[in-house]
């Protein structure tokens, strides 16, 4: 492994940045951009992530147009707001139908138009216009975005039936079908940013991780993932990389990594990798985005917790019994940590005499990795590729019916995306709270707002236009309201102490409200500021979590716990730890 040098490599054109929220993607995007315009080359940076903080990063007031950064000459900096833009766009799909169609229909579509994969199709449609306009071709060395497109939403790019119109559709049930139609005419500019995208001599990927295994797993899907469609051309930065250890804490933090870094998956053999050290520091001010790549800077931040205390998990667990609480739902982005909070919250309550019945999403040998079936707990597993399955057999069998091999192409791509494996297990566990009438049921994952509120749009469309596409099931209608009721059911959020993971954190919790359902609780995990540590370089990481403590302390109004990071995995009597 090479450290990531851009002033070495010889990039191509477009650079795309992809990795999921907090490995760094921004910031080494915003450092190569930064480095490559030092270097004299005319460089344009544009983010269409949603959870961006280049504003931060350059201490600029940012458009979509593009804005000169005045302490880095050679540098434009663009910041598109695909939330927006799909707000925008779904208004003009929906506009011509309103006064036509009964409202139930109307609210359907909206939804429908509401979830993550418009946002992507939405940013998708932003930087298509950068990457194939010919005049910022001819001004820039580099284009660089901080974000790439999934290969679900290439791949929905590609089929006709995917560009015909929305209510032609008989779609099946909750879906986010119609995804483009309004957007006939954006056709050709489509085909041409895909040829760019897959043109390994114009474009590259570049696949930010960490050294931890669930970034790690989730960069070789993309990696896969696109590959397969044409995006060949990939490079992987590992960010975050700890080389020197001084203490306990940096010791076991140093020996997690390596052991990370020595299962690396086999499809990353041939592809050039580099790392970058961990920083300290939050990669914020020109400054620092110059010297992310170069220099550490050991500066502790002298902000003060704000509490008077930090609660445990056991605060949360003592008020869900006296509350008694029926369906409680851990929720957060991937990687911060959901099934051990679960598993926790579960021990808890058993040892409190409640009877609990613990359901996961999780791998079936990751739970009973954590937590053993034992006294007051039973457990089940929710195989999500097994009910994404049942889910698809069942929808395309009917629309096999009636469907033309185009449209059924595109339904099958439909099936793909990630609403669709939410609403197949929301169906899944809504059985599990069904069967579970005398138990708590604390299940580790929790559905979006968006999810919710499709259901219960689809259900209400279908008892005005009866149909039999795509049925909800009857456990699920039971569900539905039981979720809205605080008396009975918890989220608890979790999240890291860090920007990304908290803002992602805040926008799960926004779409939990358009669905009536508000969140209590937050967990903040993986403290190193909780883990007491006189390593240099992770005591001053620790003190930078300081401002994320705060910021969720008092977002939350005080309901929050903090855990400490833990060189152990957290299973059987390392739960009880968390819960003393």
């Amino acid at each position: 492994m090479k450290i990531f040098n851009p002033k070495s490599i010889e990039f191509t054109k477009y650079l795309f940045y992809t990795g999921k929220g907090g490995v760094g993607k921004t910031s080494t995007a915003c450092a190569t951009a930064v480095t490559l315009a030092d270097m004299g080359k005319k460089v344009l940076l544009i983010s269409t992530d949603p959870a961006s903080n280049l504003q931060d990063v350059f201490n600029t007031e940012l458009n979509n147009k593009g804005v000169p950064i005045n302490e880095v000459p050679n540098l434009t900096v663009a910041n598109l707001d695909p939330v927006q833009a799909a707000a925008e766009y779904r208004e003009s799909v929906i506009t011509p139908y309103r006064g036509l169609m009964p409202e139930s229909v109307i609210k359907n579509m909206e939804e429908q138009l509401s979830g993550s994969c418009t946002v992507e199709i939405a940013a998708f449609n932003e930087f298509s216009n950068f990457i194939t306009d010919e005049t910022t071709e001819q001004e820039y060395d580099h284009i660089i975005f901080d974000t790439a497109p999934t290969g679900h939403t290439l791949r929905m790019l590609q089929l006709p039936s995917a560009w015909s119109n929305f209510i032609s559709e008989s779609t099946h049930g909750a879906s986010c079908l119609g995804q483009l139609s309004g957007l006939e005419e954006k056709k050709d500019v489509y085909k041409k940013a895909v040829e760019t995208l897959s043109n390994g001599s114009l474009t590259t990927l570049i696949l930010v991780t960490r050294p931890e295994v669930g970034p790690i797993e989730e960069a070789k899907r993309a990696s896969m993932e696109l590959s397969d469609i044409g995006v060949k051309n990939q490079a992987l930065v590992i960010n975050g990389l700890f080389t020197e250890y001084d203490d306990k804490i940096s010791e076991s933090f140093y020996n997690k990594q390596q052991k990370a870094l020595s299962e690396m998956p086999k499809e990353f053999k041939n592809i050039t990798t580099y790392f970058i050290p961990l920083r300290a520091y939050n990669i914020t001010g020109v400054e620092n985005v110059r010297s992310f790549l170069t220099e550490e800077k050991l500066i502790l931040n002298g902000v003060k917790i704000n509490a008077e205390s930090l609660k445990g998990l056991r605060d949360i667990i003592e008020e869900l019994y006296n509350t008694n609480k029926k369906v409680i739902f851990t929720m957060g982005k991937g990687g911060v940590g959901k099934t051990t909070i679960a598993a926790a919250i579960a021990l808890g309550l058993a040892k409190k005499g409640k009877k609990v019945h613990l359901t996961t999403t999780d791998p079936a040998a990751h739970l009973d990795f954590v937590i053993k079936e034992q006294s007051g707990i039973t457990m089940s597993h929710i195989d999500e590729k097994e009910v994404l399955k049942k889910y698809q057999v069942e929808v395309l069998s009917k629309a096999k019916e009636t469907m033309s091999e185009d449209d059924i192409a595109y339904i099958e791509e439909d099936l793909r995306s990630p609403c669709t494996q939410e609403i197949a297990v929301f169906r899944a566990f809504a059985d599990i709270v069904e069967k579970a009438e005398d138990q708590v049921v604390v299940v580790d994952t929790a559905p979006t707002g968006h999810t919710l509120l499709l259901l219960e749009s689809t259900q209400s469309y279908n008892q005005e236009i009866s149909r039999s596409q795509g049925d909800i099931p009857e456990s699920a209608k039971k569900l539905l309201p039981r979720l809205k009721n605080p008396a009975e059911t918890e989220v608890v959020i979790v999240t890291l102490p860090e920007a990304t993971p908290v803002y992602e954190a805040m926008r799960l919790e926004e779409d939990l409200k358009r669905a009536n359902i508000f969140t209590n609780w937050w967990v903040i995990n993986s403290s190193l500021y909780k883990s007491k540590t006189t390593n240099k370089l992770l005591s001053t990481k620790a003190s930078n979590e300081i401002e994320w403590i705060n910021k969720v302390g008092e977002h939350s109004k005080g309901k929050f716990a903090v855990i400490g990071w833990s060189s152990d995995e957290i299973k059987g009597e390392k739960l009880n730890e968390l819960i003393k």
